[in-house]
């Protein structure tokens, strides 16, 4: 979404005078009211200041960018305007603040994260906010936006260029949530390929769906494929071309080096067997641990929304029950009918988690006909059935027939079900390949789901005690951690540091995944290991702008000022800000930030914060069971720990 498409010329006023920081903000919520951006001014602009009260949105380089998500937005919508004498907005930097932007954004997806993303890009390049404060009107501003959008994101404005005949080099660039390593891929191939001269084109399958698509024109005309992705993707439509497939962390710091491999012909070339959409095919020679780390992604990232949504509406009514007197009730979460009804809703999408994990990562093995055995395998999985009692009877129920309770083997069950699932299925593709002809049609409809479904069903009956008992114990383990601090914040403080080891890659997912994974058992110690993991991946992008802000003399003028955008990136639980900067000084970045990140983990458990909602950053504090304040105490605490690491370790740059 462009800048240029949320921002009107009745949104953008300039010269304004401000005494000081609420001025600004009355004359920024006016301008959205102006453009008819709000259905309530009020709501809206209570929004704005409570997200102030947690922090300044001023970014340093006299740039401001206040935001709300609220009810009361139409739709998403930016106003601006330029303070030529400057006002207080709290600044990092101390500077007064002279351009401000402000988000307005809707309660549905985030697109709030996406605009400050994409204006912290913009903003980095100091001609360009130079050029914004001297407009003299608001269609010459609109008009600088454009061109600098334009120049920085060209593939929103026009098809990259092309050879004669088409693209020379074609890629496509994925991660398991698609948000952030997804992008930095592609743009680091789009820069290496223009460096070189190599006219390249590179599809993003990103959390919004693919975008910049490669149609079959443009493959048949290409020399070759690189495929940088954690999570699999369509390959079949690349059947007879030169394919190389990496992780794509490669795609961000080895990009000239993949470019090279198409280009001087290194790469085999790539067979499918599967149909033209197929998502399952193998290419470039992956190890089967490559393979099984990537059907477990796939399974996360469509589990993921599951997850997210699911607890901030369970977040919610604890919220709801909490300022309607009811947080000592037995029925906690339930008690005001407005709550019940958030509890149910979040309930129902928390109990889907694991049948999509295992549905997936089937799918991702076996391709359409793993989705069933996938999907029914999860659903086994979390009510527990077994042979004696198919019908998952619990409690009183069970007793009554005469058969022990179904014990449900949660979220490493359907782990096991979506992998053993997936490779069944395809065992019955390869039996099924030698019939006939004729039955091709009713393969497919018919025989696919029909021995899928036996065989997942006999499987899942005869491991779900066996894992229903680990879940069991895991469960109680769990219990027993929140109740002591001696077990539970070693352990936070453990996988809060892994999030800072490799910032978005095996270890940072690894841990997330778990932390994920075991909010499906609802007890306090998994929020409590939730609220920690998220501090731990907040940590490094924060550790890096404070580091940057304080510390000028120990980073390059380029590295000065990209750094501003970390502050967004950490505060919206987005590690991977601080990648260029570890991948540039591995020695202090990563051990000050795993550092930082373990201490912040440590003392949310030891503060006792939880955390429902497994994704959002300051966006989700609000539903934090528990002093959020403490929260912010805790990552404030890690980040300024590893800042100093970094800083005081860290040699000074010569000018």
């Amino acid at each position: 979404m462009r800048i240029t498409d949320l921002l009107k010329s009745s949104a953008i006023a300039l010269n304004v005078k401000a005494a000081d920081k609420q001025a600004a903000i009355d004359k920024l919520v006016a301008l959205h009211e102006k453009s008819g951006n709000l259905k309530d001014v009020k709501a809206y602009k209570d929004g704005i200041l409570k997200r102030e009260e947690m922090g300044t949105t001023a970014i340093g380089m006299e740039v401001a960018i206040p935001h709300a998500k609220s009810e009361a937005v139409k739709a998403p919508a930016l106003s601006a305007i330029t303070v030529p004498d400057g006002v207080d907005y709290g600044s990092p930097d101390g500077a007064p603040c002279k351009l401000i932007f402000m988000i307005a954004a809707t309660m549905d997806g985030d697109v709030h994260l996406e605009v400050l993303a994409r204006l912290m890009q913009m903003l980095m390049h100091e001609d360009f906010t130079a050029k914004l404060k001297a407009a003299k009107t608001p269609k010459e501003f609109l008009a600088i936006i454009d061109e600098q959008e334009t120049a920085q994101f060209p593939e929103e404005a026009a098809a990259p260029a092309k050879k004669a005949d088409g693209y020379q080099v074609l890629a496509v660039t994925a991660c398991p949530t698609g948000i952030a390593h997804t992008y930095m891929a592609a743009e680091a191939l789009q820069k290496a390929g223009d460096k070189m001269g190599i006219s390249i084109k590179v599809e993003t399958n990103g959390s919004g769906g693919a975008k910049n698509v490669l149609t079959a024109e443009e493959i048949a005309a290409c020399d070759g494929i690189i495929i940088a992705a954690d999570k699999n993707v369509e390959t079949a439509r690349f059947d007879g071309k030169p394919v190389y497939s990496t992780k794509v962390a490669d795609g961000i710091h080895k990009p000239e080096e993949l470019i090279n491999k198409i280009v001087n012909k290194e790469v085999a070339v790539f067979h499918s067997d599967k149909k033209a959409d197929s998502s399952s095919a193998q290419v470039g020679g992956e190890s089967f641990g490559r393979q099984l780390y990537k059907h477990l992604m796939n399974g996360v990232s469509h589990m993921l929304p599951f997850v997210v949504a699911g607890g901030i509406f369970i977040a919610i009514a604890f919220l709801i029950d909490t300022f309607a007197g009811f947080a000592g009730a037995a029925n906690f979460g339930d008690a005001h009918p407005v709550a019940h009804w958030f509890k149910t809703v979040g309930g129902l999408a928390f109990n889907l988690m694991v049948p999509i994990l295992a549905g997936y990562i089937a799918m991702s093995i076996a391709d359409r006909p793993g989705l069933l055995v996938g999907l029914v395998g999860g659903f086994m999985a979390t009510s527990g059935a077994f042979f004696a009692n198919i019908g998952a009877l619990t409690g009183d129920a069970a007793a009554e027939a005469g058969v022990s309770a179904a014990v449900p083997s949660g979220f490493l069950g359907g782990l096991l079900a979506g992998f053993i699932g997936g490779y069944l299925m395809l065992g019955v593709e390869k039996l099924c390949s030698h019939f006939p002809r004729a039955l091709e049609g009713i393969k497919p409809v018919l025989i696919f789901p029909l021995c899928g479904l036996g065989m997942v069903a006999v499987v899942m009956c005869a491991i779900n005690p066996i894992m229903g008992v680990i879940n069991t114990a895991m469960n109680n383990a769990l219990t027993e951690m929140s109740k002591n601090e001696a077990l539970l914040i070693p352990l936070c403080a453990l996988l809060a540091g892994m999030m800072a080891i490799d910032m978005g890659g095996p270890f940072n997912k690894a841990a997330y995944v778990f932390a994920a994974g075991m909010l499906s058992t609802q007890t306090d110690a998994a929020y409590m290991i939730m609220a920690a993991v998220m501090a731990g991946g907040m940590v490094p992008p924060l550790a890096i702008a404070l580091s940057n802000t304080f510390f000028k003399n120990r980073w390059t003028e380029e590295e000065r000022r990209n750094a501003p955008v970390n502050y967004i990136m950490g505060l919206s639980f987005i590690t991977e800000g601080a990648i260029p900067y570890a991948a540039g000084h591995p020695w202090p970045v990563i051990p000050g930030c795993i550092i930082g990140s373990a201490a912040a983990g440590a003392l949310s458990a030891l503060f006792g914060c939880k955390l429902m909602a497994p994704h959002g950053g300051v966006f989700v504090f609000a539903t934090m069971a528990g002093t959020w304040y403490w929260y912010i105490v805790a990552l404030l605490a890690g980040s300024v720990l590893a800042a100093l690491f970094i800083s005081i370790f860290m040699k000074k740059v010569e000018k």
